[in-house]
């Protein structure tokens, strides 16, 4: 965790919080559920709701149960909506010198999947369904991530 930011307005509470993340490789899902869970818990909001925000245009954050065989369904569906050999307008644009390679197909998977995910926090606690996981999704390559998790409520 590299930064906390504590606010409180009228009995409401804010915490912000920003998680780090080296991911090893595109595509992978990384579950962050319990970093959340801590989080939360140690905010002391009993009723509200937290936001998980990726900072990446490359890298998503979504709900869905941690099944092997699910995640490597998805990870071929993104493969097949968006393949990384495929022609990008966006791949001409930036030149690869920087460090960066092409990386259109990770934009466009992106799309489908979104930079954040809202949870409603009830009685202290996330109300994530039994199988409801949270993952930051890495579509790129391996890099540093950060993700932004915001706690509000009383």
């Amino acid at each position: 965790m590299l930064k906390t930011t504590p606010s409180d307005t009228t009995g409401l509470k804010i915490r912000t919080h920003s998680l780090i993340y080296m991911t090893e490789r595109g595509t992978q899902f990384i579950d962050i559920t319990e970093q959340v869970l801590q989080l939360v818990q140690e905010s002391g909001v009993e009723n509200g709701f937290t936001t998980v925000f990726s900072k990446h245009t490359t890298a998503a954050i979504i709900i869905n149960e941690n099944e092997p065989g699910l995640i490597a369904d998805l990870e071929r569906i993104l493969t097949e909506m968006a393949p990384e050999d495929a022609h990008y307008n966006h791949n001409t644009f930036h030149p690869t010198d920087n460090g960066e390679r092409p990386n259109g197909h990770s934009h466009v998977q992106h799309v489908f999947l979104g930079a954040s995910e809202h949870i409603p926090i009830v009685g202290g606690a996330l109300t994530c369904g039994t199988y409801q996981r949270i993952f930051l999704v890495e579509l790129d390559q391996a890099r540093e991530r950060e993700v932004v998790v915001q706690i509000l409520g009383w």
